[in-house]
This record gives structure tokens, sequence and C-alpha cells, in this order.
């Protein structure tokens, strides 16, 4: 299946497997250092409880040496970048050194066993369900060593202090059911969070195409203001020269090829630049075959076999659709571009189906290179070889001047996009201002091109799919 050029949201997965930039986790870290010796020397010196002093502030100790060691890779720039992975094995080993800390002093006894529901908090609202369940599947695990295993609660020298089982089996219960609840919660937060930030992704996107679409209407709309004269200076010297050679001169066949193509430049300019009107005749409903012919009928003075097909359902009549001057403008600009790159065919052919409708333009060049297949619809992400274009233009002249002397059919010249990128833009934005959605893929096999035993190379293929009802003509 052809991969579209428009981007598609992301997976929950990958959404949700940023993280936190190591410098975040880190200052976190010492501030969870910070509080754990404040507390520790608190009780300690302040209210004389018999706590393993020692031991705890090796538990901190080590806390702090990793936080050493992840400020030692902060230093190169990778690490200073959200990622996901990094992020659960922090908090993996955040659990595990309060877990300890907590077995040391008291276990479920002690108040500040609550803050076991923290790190799981922080990782369902900032990781991918995988490493979220596995890190509070780890603090679960730390809850039932701390229920069966821990270091009696501190208290005042020569009192004994001792809760009820019953009592700490409630505590137990009560951390079991805060981390799946808040995890939880922080879960759908952080789920609604991101779709309204792919709502906001969206409304930009579609923003910013807005604001290319006023873009290329202005720019065609100074186009044909800018070049009317110098096209009005054009065809007068045209006309000069053509009255100053003999009639059947080459001069003169020269002079009115010029002419003719300097008028086209003004037709095209001035439908550019105008709105169209609802009952124009430019724009009234034709048959799909006939619209593509028209798209491909400026384009055939190319040396190339140009096929126009229409599939349907069996029994299916083609549909009538709207002569939309996007429409028509984006798929010669694509036809133009397979011409330039085509080897001996290019094929445009439309798919009718139940709700769809489809014109695919297919070429047997060498397809779309590998690195520009990411940016390819962008301005100026081009890879036409430089000249081309315009050697075909030449040709395309030569043979028309030759064909008029001749008194041969009138051939027409393909306006030519000149290699900058820009042809591919214009085509995607208007094609996409009707409804359409462009993607790329594979065309027609390479002649000549099938090595031995491999399948064969093939061209270039852009598609266009509407809705039907988007470019199909009521009944």
């Amino acid at each position: 299946m052809d991969s579209a050029l428009s981007q598609p949201g992301p997976a929950d997965g990958a959404r949700r497997g940023r993280g936190f930039s190591l410098r975040t986790l880190i200052v976190l870290r010492w501030l969870t250092i910070l509080g754990q010796s404040a507390a520790i020397l608190t009780a300690s010196q302040g209210l004389h409880f018999p706590l393993p002093l020692w031991p705890c502030l090796i538990v901190i100790a080590v806390s702090a040496a990793v936080n050493v060691g992840a400020m030692a890779r902060v230093r190169r720039l990778e690490a200073s970048l959200p990622d996901g992975r990094t992020t659960a094995l922090h908090l993996g080993f955040d659990i595990f050194q309060l877990s300890l800390l907590l077995g040391l002093t008291g276990g479920l006894e002690n108040p500040f066993c609550l803050l076991l529901v923290a790190p799981v908090t922080i990782a369902a609202a900032a990781l991918p369900a995988r490493q979220a369940v596995a890190l509070g599947l780890l603090a679960l695990i730390a809850v039932g060593v701390l229920f069966f295993w821990s270091e009696p609660l501190p208290w005042r020298p020569g009192e004994n202090f001792h809760l009820p089982l019953l009592y700490r089996l409630g505590m137990a219960m009560a951390l079991v059911t805060g981390v799946v609840f808040t995890a939880g919660y922080a879960w759908r937060v952080a789920a609604d969070a991101e779709k309204l930030e792919l709502a906001l992704a969206t409304t930009q996107d579609v923003l910013q195409r807005e604001q290319r679409l006023a873009a290329l209407g202005g720019l065609a709309a100074a186009a044909a203001h800018e070049l009317g004269t110098p096209l009005a200076t054009i065809q007068v010297v045209a006309k000069e020269l053509q009255r100053a050679s003999a009639p059947d001169s080459d001069a003169a066949e020269d002079a009115a090829l010029i002419l003719q193509q300097a008028e086209r430049c003004r037709g095209i300019l001035a439908q550019l630049s105008r709105r169209p009107e609802g009952d124009d005749a430019l724009y009234a409903d034709v048959a799909l075959k006939a619209l593509l012919e028209e798209v491909v009928e400026p384009h055939r003075g190319f040396d190339l076999a140009f096929e126009v097909l229409v599939k349907t359902p069996p029994g299916q009549p083609a549909p009538r659709v709207r002569r939309l001057s996007e429409v028509v403008h984006g798929l010669s600009t694509l036809v133009e571009n397979a011409a330039d790159f085509a080897a001996s065919t290019v094929r445009v052919q439309a798919q009718v189906d139940a709700g769809w409708i489809e014109i695919a333009i297919l070429d047997d060049g060498p397809g779309f290179p590998s690195d520009i297949l990411p940016r390819l619809g962008e301005p100026y992400v081009t890879s036409r070889p430089h000249g081309k274009a315009r050697l075909a233009l030449a040709a395309q002249i030569a043979a028309a001047a030759s064909g008029a002397g001749r008194g041969g059919p009138e051939t027409t010249v393909a306006p030519s996009q000149g290699g900058m990128g820009l042809g591919f833009f214009i085509a995607r934005t208007l094609l996409e201002r009707t409804g359409g959605v462009v993607s790329v893929g594979q065309g027609l096999p390479r002649p000549g091109a099938a090595p031995e035993g491999r399948a064969p190379l093939r061209g270039a293929r852009v598609a266009v799919r509407w809705a039907r009802p988007a470019l199909e003509v009521a009944a």
C-alpha cells in the first residue's frame, strides 16, 4: 500500500515513550536525596530515635553516586533529550532505593511509605504502557516485601511502638490501591493531554496549509500582474519579427511559435489569478476520461507513449466529475514530472470504487530516491537533473517549428517547472485543497532494467484519492 504523504498521528506506545530528559531526573533525585537526608538526620539527631544511621546514609550515598554518574552523561547532547528507556531505568532504581530505605526504618509502619506512589505516577504519565506496568509491578512487589520484612520502626528509647497486623495489612492494601488508581488516573490525564496536543498540532498544520494556499493565490495574482507587461512586449517584438520576415522563412515560423506560447502564458496566468464563477464553462462537469485526456494532451509533445485508462466496477459507467482548475493544474504538473523522468511510458489511470475515485500517474523512470521521500512535497526539494526539462522543452519547440514548416498539425508545448521542487509542492497543495489525499509509490517496470533472478526495477507512482462526493457530479 502506498504511504500517504500526510503524516498520521503517532501510535500510543510511541507517543508516550518520550519520558523525561536526564537533566530533569537529576534535579528530581537531588531533591529526593535532600529530603531523605533531612528526614534521617532529624529523626536521629533531633528526635534521638535509635535508627540504623550509617546503613541509611550509605543507601542515600549510593543514590547520590548514581546521580553524579548521570551528571557526567548530561554533558553529551543526546543525554539532555527525552528518553523513555532512561526514565524507566532511573525510576526503577528510585523505587528500589526508597524500598530499601523504608525497610531499614519500619517498613509499612513508616508514614513515608506513601512516597512509593510517586515514581509509579510519573511512569504512568510519561512512559508507554509496558514500562509503566513494569514499574507498577515493581512497586507492588516492594509493598509485599515490606509487609513481611522490615526493621522495627524507630521510636523513643524505652517505648515499644508496634502497629497491629490488621493495620499494616490495611496500609498495604491502601498502597496497592493508591498505586493502581493514581497511576491509572495519571495515565488517563496524560492520554487526554496528548489528544489535545495532537488536535492542536493538527490545527496548526491546517492553518499552515491555508497560509500556503493564500500565499499561492497572492503569488499567482502578482505573477499575472508582473508578467503581463513583459509578455506583451514579447508579443509586440514577435509580431514585428513576423512582419519583417518572409512568409515561408524559419524566422517567421519561430516568431509565430513565440506568439503562440506567449498567448498561452497570458491565458494560464489569467486563469490562475481569477476566482472561478459557478456558471463558468471551464468549471462545468465532464466525463472522467475526458478530464484525463485534457490533462495529458498538452504533454504529448514528449517522445513518450501516454496511456489513459479508466477502471470502474463491472456494469457501472464512468462517473462525470467537476472540472476544477485545481485538479487540472495539479494533475498536469504531476504528468509533466512523470514525462521528465519516464523512459518510454507514462500511464494516467483512474480507479473508481463505491466510495472513492483515485487517479494515479505512473512512469517507468528511475523512481523516487529514498533520500528525498521523507521531504517529498516540500518547496525546493527535487531530484530532477539540471537541464533536462529545458532540453525537453527545446526538443518540443524544434518539433513544433518543423511541423509548422511542413503544414503539419500544431504542437502544444507543455510548461516546465525548471527543477526547483516547486512543481510537486504546488500540485500537492492544489489537489489537497479539493479534498484529495496524495500518496507515492512504485510505478511501471523499467524497460531492460530487470536483473536476472530479481524483481524488475520500477518507476514512480503518484496517486490522488478523493471521496466520490468531493469530485463526482451528483446525478
